[in-house]
């Protein structure tokens, strides 16, 4: 909608510069040819008519005139004759001049033959000793102002008459040019407004009227087209919602009563010890199935915003500070220890967050590092703080991943990543629920080597002002 104005002045400008070059250039060409066409001072009609009547000379034998200027009027085809002042009679002329032309005037053919023509030619005086010499040029060679009478006002306010006309015209052009573009400048709104609203998702009608009515229509057409789409699009995350909480209500009894069972065995002093170690792995296994399924759930509920989000004001160092104490406690065998890396003199560092849920975040990444790497790692968790954000680390010195995991888990929004050399999740739907819970956050999410030889994550969360 801004742009209207501007593409409306874009139009204008080009116009009143359009119009001022072609002026300038229509003078400057003007001028070009005037120059071009116009003959010198010294060769201009009137100077050679001055300039012959000084060139005659009078004898006993009648009038001479000077070579240098006989040879003038012959290149020009130039004619010439003296009139006497007493007689008013030819003395002398030149032996082309043409048979038309008479050979004795009165005072009022003079005065008209020295303003303007004389049988169609015109004709330019100069005086001679006894007389007025009259010039002849060929027809049509030269223009003269006849009869040219002027208003003394109209020379003097020549240039505020010349502005306020040029102004009257530009007015005018202008007038004519916004009259002309209006059925193209009017249909331009809707649709400048039709296509911020496409872009923003909403259905868009524009009337398909006008010069541009084609655009009109294909703008319409593409908003039916993505309408149609994100209902379909809709109907499939929402079929996709129910099928997972679904299917994860109806796994939940059946895997209920084999985790009871097979608790019940592994402590059944009947069995034998593989038998026992059988029914272990079988619990261990449920619990994990469980705890995906709890992982699936959340996922889902977060990507469709089904996920209740409460954030309050909340110390970051103490909820994981929290977390890893629970964690210290469940580590009985001591087989993955935790080294708190943060700052003694950092204690607070207020953000506005949903407690429960950074908490899963921060026990997903410490549970990540445990379930991918059996044989034992040290883990290392720290808080940092800045002027505007505060930035959870956690890393471990295991196994850690490579570098096109590590670009694929930054990249790919999707859970559905595994290993090379296993059928089993790695760094998985565990990493999709952090970075979920973190962009709920309006924070930012980054997975990387670590500096231990592992794996590393780093939260980062904008501080609460």
């Amino acid at each position: 909608m801004n742009n209207l104005p501007k593409l409306i002045r874009r139009f204008t400008g080009i116009l009143l510069l359009s119009f001022v070059l072609l002026l300038l250039v229509n003078f400057a060409v003007l001028a070009l040819l005037m120059v071009w066409q116009s003959p010198s001072v010294a060769n201009s009609p009137y100077n050679m008519a001055v300039q012959a009547g000084k060139a005659f000379q009078t004898s006993e034998n009648g009038y001479t005139l000077q070579e240098n200027i006989s040879a003038q009027l012959k290149e020009s085809d130039v004619w010439a004759f003296v009139i006497d002042n007493d007689t008013l009679q030819i003395v002398w002329k030149t032996e082309n001049v043409p048979d038309t032309i008479p050979v004795s005037y009165s005072l009022s053919d003079i005065a008209d033959l020295s303003v303007g023509y004389l049988d169609r030619y015109p004709a330019y005086t100069g005086k001679t000793e006894n007389g007025i010499v009259v010039l002849g040029y060929p027809k049509d060679s030269f223009w003269k102002h006849t009869r040219a009478s002027w208003n003394y006002n109209l020379f003097a306010h020549l240039p505020q008459i010349a502005f306020v006309v040029l102004a009257v015209n530009i007015a005018v052009i202008l007038l004519i040019y916004v009259t002309a573009n209006m059925k193209f400048l009017k249909p331009v709104k809707p649709i400048t407004k039709g296509i911020q609203d496409l872009s923003a998702g909403e259905p868009v009608h524009i009337p398909e009227k006008g010069l541009l009515s084609d655009i009109s229509a294909n703008i319409n057409q593409t908003s039916d087209i993505l309408q149609e789409q994100r209902k379909q699009l809709k109907k499939k995350e929402t079929a996709r919602a129910n099928w997972i909480a679904g299917v994860s209500h109806d796994i939940r009894t059946p895997l209920s009563m084999v985790m009871g069972y097979a608790d019940q065995l592994k402590d059944d002093a009947n069995l034998t010890d593989e038998e026992r170690q059988k029914a272990e792995v079988i619990v261990k296994q449920s619990k994990r199935m469980q705890n995906l399924i709890n992982d699936l759930n959340l996922a889902s509920k977060l990507e469709y915003n089904m996920q209740p989000v409460n954030p309050v004001k909340q110390n970051l160092v103490a909820i994981v500070r929290q977390v890893v104490v629970d964690f210290i406690n469940m580590d009985i065998e001591d087989k993955y220890p935790i080294d708190w890396q943060t700052d003694e003199t950092l204690t607070v560092c207020s953000v506005n967050a949903d407690k429960d849920l950074l908490k899963r975040a921060v026990s997903n990444l410490i549970q990540n590092s445990i379930n991918h790497n059996e044989q034992g790692c040290k883990i290392h968790i720290g808080v940092t703080a800045d002027n505007d954000c505060c930035t959870i680390i956690v890393s471990d010195d295991g196994v850690g991943a490579t570098d096109e995991l590590i670009e694929k888990f930054n990249k790919t929004p999707h859970y559905m990543l595994c290993d090379e050399n296993t059928t089993e999740q790695r760094h998985g739907l565990g990493l999709l629920i952090v970075k979920q819970i973190v962009s709920a956050h309006s924070g930012t999410t980054t997975i990387e080597h670590s500096s231990h030889g592992g794996f590393s994550v780093k939260l980062t969360l904008p501080v609460l002002a």
